[in-house]
C-alpha cells in the first residue's frame, strides 16, 4: 500500500459519513463527500487543506484554485471563498485533512529555523497551492494514524503537528510570511480582522489602512495582492455571505437581510447579491435551502 492509499484508508475509517468530522486532535478535521457538492460560501481561516482522494475547487473573487492529492492548499488569512467538491463518488469519495495553522507555533519555528533572506517587496496571495511532498504525506499519515491509538494523542500529536508546520515553513513562502509578525501579510491579516468586525457599518478604508499601519495607496496594493479583491469588494463579499446565512438559516427575507448587513437600498443589495451569487437573493436562498444538507462537506 502506497502512502496515499494509507491516508485514504485512515481518513475513510475515521470519517465514515459525509460531512466535516471533528477529531480528538485539536485543530484537526476530516472531511468526506460521496458526490460533488454545490458551491458554498465559507470563510477560510488560516488552514492547511490536504486532500487524500478527490478534487476540490475554491473560488476567491475571479480566481479559481483547483486542488487534489498532488497539491495542497494553504489559506494564510481569513478569506470569503466559494468552495465545492468537484470530483467524488460513492466508491471513491472526497477525503481530506484540514489543520488549523497556529501562528504562535509558526513564529517559534521561524525563529529557530530562519530563512536565508526575506522578501518584503510583495505580499503573497492569501490562498496558495503547493506540491504535496512525501515528507508531508508521511507526517499526515502519522497524525491521522493517532486516531487509532487515542492514548497516544496527547504525547505525540503536538510533535507531529509541529513537524507538519516545519514542512510548510520550509517549503512554502506564504507560510514563512505568516510566521513573521511584521510582514506585509500579517499587516493585511490585521486589517481583515478589523473589516470582518465592522463590515455592516461604513467601514472606512482609511481606518482599515490605519489598522494595517500602511498608507492608503500601499494598503490597496497589498490588500489586492493577498485577497485578489479590493477592500470594498472584500467587504461586499462578507456582506453577501452573511446575508445568505440570514436568509437560509434564519429565514430572513431579502430586504431584512440586506438591511442587517448594512444596505439602505434594497435594489442595490439585490444587484450586488446577484453579481456575486449569479441570481437574485430570494431565489438563491430558496434554491440553497432545497440543496444544502446539515452535514455537507466544507
Amino acid at each position: 500500500m502506497n502512502r496515499l492509499d494509507t491516508l485514504v484508508a485512515l481518513i475513510g475509517r475515521h470519517a465514515p459519513t459525509d460531512g466535516s468530522h471533528e477529531t480528538p486532535v485539536p485543530g484537526v478535521k476530516l472531511l468526506r463527500a460521496s458526490s460533488p457538492t454545490m458551491p458554498m460560501p465559507v470563510i477560510y481561516a488560516p488552514t492547511l487543506c490536504l486532500i487524500a482522494q478527490g478534487t476540490k475547487q475554491a473560488a476567491l473573487g475571479a480566481t479559481t484554485y483547483r486542488y487534489d492529492p498532488a497539491c495542497f492548499l494553504v489559506a494564510s488569512v481569513e478569506l470569503p471563498v466559494m468552495g465545492s467538491v468537484i470530483e467524488a463518488s460513492a466508491s471513491h469519495p472526497y477525503l481530506s485533512l484540514q489543520l488549523d495553522l497556529d501562528s504562535a507555533e509558526l513564529s517559534d519555528l521561524a525563529i529557530r529555523y530562519p530563512a536565508a533572506a526575506r522578501d518584503e517587496v510583495t505580499s503573497p496571495a492569501g490562498l496558495t497551492l503547493n506540491r504535496t511532498t512525501p515528507e508531508l504525506l508521511d507526517a499526515a499519515i502519522r497524525l491521522v494514524g493517532l486516531l487509532d491509538t487515542p492514548q497516544d494523542i496527547d504525547a505525540l500529536a503536538p510533535l507531529t503537528i509541529r513537524e507538519i508546520l516545519y514542512r510548510l515553513l520550509t517549503g512554502s513562502g506564504v507560510v514563512r510570511h505568516m510566521a513573521q509578525a511584521d510582514s506585509r501579510l500579517n499587516q493585511i491579516a490585521r486589517a481583515i480582522v478589523w473589516i470582518r468586525a465592522h463590515f455592516r457599518g461604513p467601514c472606512r478604508i482609511k481606518d482599515a489602512a490605519q489598522v494595517a499601519g500602511m498608507s492608503r495607496s500601499t494598503f490597496h496594493l497589498h490588500f489586492k495582492a493577498v485577497t485578489t479583491l479590493s477592500p470594498i469588494e472584500f467587504r461586499t463579499h462578507l456582506r453577501m455571505q452573511e446575508a445568505r446565512r440570514l436568509m437560509v438559516s434564519d429565514a430572513a427575507d431579502a430586504a431584512s437581510a440586506g438591511f442587517q448587513v448594512g444596505y439602505e437600498s434594497p435594489s442595490q443589495f439585490s444587484r450586488d447579491y446577484a453579481r456575486i451569487f449569479g441570481m437574485p437573493p430570494a431565489r438563491h436562498a430558496s434554491q440553497t435551502r432545497g440543496q444544502i444538507t446539515p452535514r455537507q462537506a466544507g
